[in-house]
């Protein structure tokens, strides 16, 4: 599946920092990692950690599947809302799954000072209500989180103007929230496990895979073995192929980044992540060399060429949405993409064993909060191959549909 196209700005800005050999020769492991994305490369960082032999392949070259279209916002909040979350799920397991997301964040900040990555900033996030009539849904979804423990605070419309410059009815100010680039953060992780002893090889088509009792074989379309005693299914979307019922929505989602603006032009305080309660709904965030990142604009995944025709259409809507929010800052549009992405009835990731596919554990983050999804699921993977107690695993099981 084509699921990238335009110039994504973490490719664009990154290129490709590293080479990693594509594998010409049988191979062995303990764990193998199908996916050299940014779950991937957390799973591995984790399982390395714990003294794991693990090897990990993918088909592209590293980092170029959906990880290198992802515009990085690291937030709490999935892609539905704790209100109505708790609702499907119930309020414990609803806050237990926000909470797990919450704690996510430090630990990929943590993760990033460790492995030398230097793209994580910390920021607050502001949810906005798009319409008049989501104040009353907004102030329900702030009481829930207050209760709950969450650092936040409503604002209304004069604060919302005074402090941020642009016009909304309500607002939720999330303290806990961060972004970081995506792309450049699974080139360091990997980096830092290949100095650990692990083996990563791109440009590396597993063709066919046979899950048997107590391993797992696969051969390359180049005609090498590899023999494993676990895989881990860390390819994204792609891995829908492998499972025999209905589990994700596929859409497609678009994003745009401004030319760099000059170090007096003024932006929004606290140049904090600022997204809204539309469906879909609009997001933006700022870059450390002083660009305006704005994404949205999802439609129902169709085909990749209507996709990649809607670019241009997309584009230029959301460059009008950025300034219709904020007329005084100018914004033009330097590099734009499309990618695509999926999101699940409750909102929440697949992970862990699939039982169709013996020996198989699944790391699927997906929705708009994959990259703290891919923390959470290689905690638990790790937790699992290591046969560590795991209290949250059934809560992203694939038995819950």
């Amino acid at each position: 599946m084509k699921l990238i196209s335009g110039y994504p700005f973490g490719l664009i800005k990154n290129g490709l920092p590293y080479q990693y050999p594509s594998l010409e020769a049988d191979a062995k492991a303990d764990v193998v990692i199908m996916g050299g994305g940014i779950s991937g490369a957390l799973t591995a960082y984790y399982l390395v950690n714990a003294g794991v032999d693990c090897l990990l392949v993918d088909r592209r070259s590293i980092g170029l599947g959906s990880t290198c279209a992802s515009t990085s916002l690291l937030q709490y909040e999935i892609d539905v809302s704790l209100s109505e979350l708790s609702g499907m799920i119930g309020e414990q397991n609803a806050v237990t799954a926000y909470k797990l997301c919450e704690a996510a964040i430090g630990k990929i900040a943590a993760i990033e000072k460790a492995t030398g990555s230097i793209a994580f900033e910390e920021k607050n996030s502001l949810y906005y209500a798009a319409a008049k009539s989501d104040r009353k849904f907004l102030k329900e979804e702030y009481a829930i989180r207050k209760a709950n423990g969450f650092e936040v605070a409503y604002l209304e419309r004069k604060d919302i103007k005074a402090n941020y410059g642009f016009d909304a009815p309500a607002a939720i100010l999330s303290a806990t929230a961060g972004q970081t680039d995506a792309y450049a953060l699974t080139h360091a992780i990997l980096q830092y496990c290949i100095k650990k002893g692990m083996l990563v090889y791109d440009r590396t088509q597993l063709e066919t895979i046979k899950h048997e009792t107590g391993r797992v074989v696969m051969k390359t379309a180049r005609g090498n073995s590899i023999i494993a005693g676990k895989l881990v299914y860390a390819n994204g979307y792609e891995s829908v192929q492998y499972i025999d019922k209905k589990i994700v929505d596929l859409q497609h989602t678009y994003a745009i980044v401004s030319e760099q603006l000059t170090e007096s032009t003024p932006l929004w305080k606290d140049d904090l992540l600022i997204w809204n309660t539309a469906d879909p709904y609009l997001y933006m965030r700022t870059t450390k060399d002083k660009r305006i990142i704005v994404g949205g604009r999802d439609e129902k995944f169709r085909n990749p060429v209507r996709r990649d025709k809607l670019i241009e259409k997309k584009s230029a809507e959301l460059a009008r949405d950025f300034h219709k929010l904020f007329p005084g800052i100018p914004f033009e549009a330097e590099f734009k993409w499309t990618g695509t992405f999926g999101s699940t009835k409750d909102g929440l990731p697949f992970i862990g064993p699939y039982a169709k596919k013996p020996n198989s554990l699944f790391a699927l983050g997906f929705g708009g909060n994959g990259i703290t999804f891919s923390l959470i699921a290689a905690e638990i993977i790790r937790d699992i191959i290591t046969k560590n107690e795991q209290p949250h695993r059934a809560l992203f099981s694939f038995e819950r549909v």
